[in-house]
């Protein structure tokens, strides 16, 4: 490890090298990203689901790199991954996949949020990884967000500030830097950066205490590293420039203002709010201007390349400052002594005891079964009749973003309500035919995803509730406010994301096997504010 400002006798390209985060395609490097490595020595890598197949073969690729980096004389690298828990994870064989944060606010505990994330965090540093792009400490206060919704933990400030400063202490405690995100706030904004510029309005009085406050929270418990995000605040910064390349943003709010002074990552510059309008080139050069000390580029090697060369450029004409480039390493290679990023990957066979126990499973499943949240129990439907011919209309859609999220492919809410010993017929939800032969069910239960943007999933539940009444059920399974478009249901139940875990909470839950003593963890409407539960059933 490089130590005591060795560093500054590199050469330039050695630098601005530890200034990017680059990811790669397969799961092992390919001779493009080894001759990054060998050529620039870069800073970090990041893993999506395309590296990724499970624990073992995680803590193998991990141990590669780390490998490589070493062969190539360079210090090692940060290898980073987006593992929020709950919908967005890209490791989920072989480790404990915890609950999302917005099933973490539904809880109420911070407890949760720092326990959840201390395991996650050990379980990562055992597979090699050491840097986590969570907890996104957006407030998720605009239903129409396309891209945060349950990746928040509340619409309330005071909730994500401090259930986002325990996830931090969590991460960090097991050696992982954390990433809050994305700053300054991506809540409020109903186009998603990934496609186009969206853009904050607010005053600045109303950023102080609404989005900047979760921030303000995270630096206080000593967050590693901040993620800047990809929108434009004229309030911040007139001239139109996202805050991701925004000096007033990035060196006058966050350095100056908030006295940051950790890791500053920009989201990736191949999304389309930078990648149309600038591209990762001189993206990534007005980034480093603007204060940003690592540039992500995901995808695209000759975008990698070309970002590299353009920073180079950029310091060689004097538009970007050695010194600058200087402040930045000096961050960089401070966090990486810190993590102690120069101790070898322990082999995987003293690991893998660690990952994925019974133990941690054990604290996962505690916090799924603790969100579940009872909102409407007027119908007197509930707990489901294990006997009762039971009618289970399951959501046809199998979405994937770019954050990754998607219906889990491990099981329906049927699966689960029969390994508990429901008689169940499952249908999916292609169209109304599926509402045939509702008289032959005594229960139906109606799951649905994310219904406002799915008119086939609101049209059946509509007519599921208009034909059969107090035997429906409605279950949502990501995003509660689905009750908005099917208000008459009198049994509504949610829980906040779609994998197994909270599956099989939730049929616990409907059959009375566990009490759902989660609450609402942001408004739906005046009738079901935050912090709402129906009376608990008796």
């Amino acid at each position: 490890m490089v130590r005591n400002g060795e560093w500054k006798n590199w050469s330039l390209k050695e630098k601005i090298g530890q200034l990017f985060v680059f990811g790669f395609y397969g799961y092992e490097p390919n001779e493009q990203f080894k001759g990054l490595i060998d050529d620039y020595g870069i800073g970090g890598t990041i893993y999506f689901s395309r590296n990724v197949k499970d624990a073992r073969q995680v803590h193998g690729l991990s141990s590669e790199l780390q490998r490589l980096t070493q062969q190539a004389g360079r210090p090692p690298m940060f290898i980073a991954i987006d593992q929020e828990g709950g919908m967005v994870a890209r490791l989920v064989n072989g480790v404990t996949l915890m609950p999302g944060n917005m099933a973490l606010g539904a809880t109420a505990s911070t407890e949760a949020a720092e326990e959840t994330a201390r395991i996650c965090g050990e379980e990562l540093r055992g597979l090699g990884i050491t840097m986590n792009y969570a907890p996104c400490i957006d407030v998720n206060n605009n239903p129409d967000n396309p891209v945060i919704n349950v990746r928040s933990y509340s619409d309330r400030s005071d909730v994500v500030s401090r259930l986002g400063a325990a996830a931090v202490a969590g991460y960090q405690s097991a050696g992982v830097a954390a990433t809050v995100k994305h700053f300054p706030g991506h809540g409020d904004t109903s186009v998603d950066s990934h496609h186009a510029l969206p853009v904050l309005p607010h005053d600045r009085e109303r950023l102080e205490a609404v989005e900047l406050l979760p921030f303000r929270a995270a630096i206080e418990a000593g967050t590693d590293c901040i993620m800047t995000a990809h929108v434009c605040l004229p309030a911040l910064e007139p001239s139109g420039v996202p805050s991701t390349l925004s000096e007033n943003v990035l060196t006058g709010l966050l350095r100056g203002e908030l006295g940051y002074d950790g890791v500053v990552v920009t989201d990736c510059l191949e999304m389309s709010a930078i990648d149309e309008f600038y591209g990762p080139e001189q993206g990534a050069v007005k980034a480093i201007k603007a204060g940003a000390d690592m540039v992500l580029v995901s995808h695209t090697f000759e975008k990698q390349r070309a970002a590299l060369e353009a920073v180079a450029a950029a310091v060689e004409s004097g538009e970007i400052s050695v010194e600058r480039i200087e402040q930045s390493v000096a961050r960089i290679m401070r966090l990486k002594e810190k993590l102690r990023l120069e101790e070898p990957i322990q082999p995987w066979e003293q690991v893998q005891g660690g990952i994925g126990t019974e133990a941690n499973k054990a604290v996962a499943r505690k916090w799924s079964e603790a969100s579940v949240t009872l909102v409407k129990a007027e119908g007197g439907a509930l707990p489901l009749k294990r006997d009762a011919q039971t009618l289970v209309l399951w959501p046809d859609i199998v979405p994937v973003s770019v954050a990754d999220e998607m219906l889990s492919g491990d099981g329906t809410l049927g699966d689960f309500l029969k390994l508990y010993g429901a008689s169940v017929v499952e249908r999916r939800m292609n169209d109304e035919s599926v509402l045939e032969g509702l008289d032959e069910f005594e229960q139906i239960v109606v799951v649905t995803y994310d219904a406002s943007k799915h008119p086939h999933e609101q049209s059946i539940a509509r007519e599921a509730v208009k034909r059969a009444g107090d035997r429906v059920v409605a279950v949502s399974v990501r995003n509660p406010l689905d009750l908005l478009l099917y208000p008459d249901v009198r049994t509504y139940l949610a829980v906040y994301e779609c994998r197994p875990l909270a599956l099989s909470s939730a049929a616990k839950a409907l059959l009375g096997d566990l009490k759902p003593a989660g609450t609402l963890p942001l408004e739906i409407s005046a009738a079901y504010p935050f912090g709402w539960s129906a009376l608990p059933l008796s």
